[in-house]
């Protein structure tokens, strides 16, 4: 099959026009003290001062977050008035797939000739997340009474699984070892600590200050709070939760934001503090796999995607995901015969944890900046998403200036 030609043939992500906030884990910050949405669309125009974007060259913003925060009917136009710019906008989501679908919808926007300039602002805290009580009027008890977000990960409505038994039934189904899941684990916190230590996510990730409604300063958010170093011998030692999952080898909730620019061919060069960097958008495709089976919907996502593109594993310079179990990996190798030491090279969600709404832009942001360092090439993206869904988009990084 031919290869691929862009999917969104005049979109693009201007280089260094990004940015994310550290995320610490639940309650371990002030960011659990603050609204979400004032905090994101602040730290949004901080970041883009940061990077020398002028903020009223946004004109169409997209927000993408999970979890329900105060003022959320308001939506965009009220995220982007705390980065003190008045343009339109709504919000989406996608459960574990926001971050990517986020930047997809940009493109669009963009292809369709509908905005040069569009915004791509995620964002979630899981820390303190409200507790609703809803109207179900068919139901015996006329309300269900739901918490928070906690709720969500404890059962799905469709088949009632709990995340987790998700997790343990695609490690059943792959026979998976709990050894190598363990093995997989402990290389991916050294991947981490090392990009950590080299200076790479210093590219990435942007020390924000944490101010309330008044204006007050709370705290500054410099680390992802809550990532510790493990050994191959305390991984081992934990016990299973379920198959192959333990407390070592999942994610775990956290809070933060991640933002960055779709914009044209053109404006990208003018935007951008590397005009040379071309990244473009290859392809993109969503499937669902069998009910339940979410850790195996990433891999099959992605085998549609490179038949769809006529593209392999090995054109990929970058491979990176949002891995909420370490079973994910093992059963991503499995299916792609891929070696899982290749991906996840700065760092995973596995280690530095999940806010959902923002996970995947994270991940793209760190994916470029590693294409960028070893002189552009394919960068494939993928994860899960609620239940049995799986996400997966290929961009490519042209580095002219090597």
């Amino acid at each position: 099959m031919e290869k691929s030609a862009a999917m969104f043939a005049n979109a693009r992500i201007p280089y260094g026009t990004w940015g994310s906030s550290f995320f610490p884990a639940w309650q371990m910050s002030a960011l659990a003290e603050v609204n979400i949405g004032q905090f994101a669309g602040e730290a949004m125009n901080r970041i883009m001062g940061l990077r020398k974007v002028p903020i009223d060259v946004l004109e169409y913003l997209i927000i993408g977050s999970t979890i329900p925060w105060h003022w959320k009917f308001w939506t965009a136009p009220l995220v982007a008035s705390c980065m003190d710019h008045r343009i339109p906008g709504y919000h989406m989501e996608q459960a574990c797939a926001t971050g990517l679908q986020a930047v997809i919808l940009a493109a669009a926007e963009i292809q369709a000739g509908s905005k040069e300039v569009v915004g791509v602002l995620t964002f979630d805290r899981t820390s303190d997340s409200p507790v609703g009580v809803f109207p179900e009027r068919r139901a015996h008890r006329r309300t269900e009474v739901l918490a928070d977000v906690w709720d969500n990960f404890g059962f799905d409505p469709a088949t009632g699984r709990a995340m987790i038994g998700c997790a343990g039934l695609a490690a059943r189904k792959y026979k998976t070892d709990r050894k190598e899941v363990d093995e997989l684990a402990f290389y991916r916190y050294d991947q981490y600590f090392k990009a950590k230590d080299s200076g790479f996510l210093d590219r990435v990730l942007v020390p924000l200050d944490v101010l309330n409604v008044q204006g007050r300063f709370l705290g500054r958010i410099d680390s992802d709070a809550g990532v510790r170093k493990l050994t191959l011998e305390g991984l081992r030692a934990m016990p299973e939760l379920d198959t192959c999952v333990t407390g070592g080898t999942q994610t775990h909730a956290s809070d933060g934001m991640a933002t960055l620019l779709v914009t044209t061919k053109e404006k990208a060069r003018e935007l951008s503090p590397r005009p040379d960097i071309d990244i473009q958008f290859v392809g993109k495709i969503d499937i669902r796999t069998d009910p339940s089976l979410m850790p195996e919907a990433p891999a099959l996502a992605v085998q549609q995607l490179l038949e769809k593109t006529g593209l392999t594993m090995a054109d990929m310079t970058v491979v990176k995901n949002h891995n909420p179990f370490a079973v994910n990996d093992v059963i991503f190798a499995k299916v792609l015969d891929y070696d899982w030491h290749r991906m996840n090279e700065t760092g995973c969600p596995l280690v530095w944890g999940h806010p959902q709404g923002p996970t995947l832009t994270r991940v793209i942001i760190e994916a470029f900046e590693e294409a960028v360092s070893l002189g552009g090439g394919y960068v494939l993206i993928f994860g899960c998403a609620a239940g049995d869904v799986g996400i997966a988009a290929i961009f490519k990084v042209a580095d002219g200036g090597k």
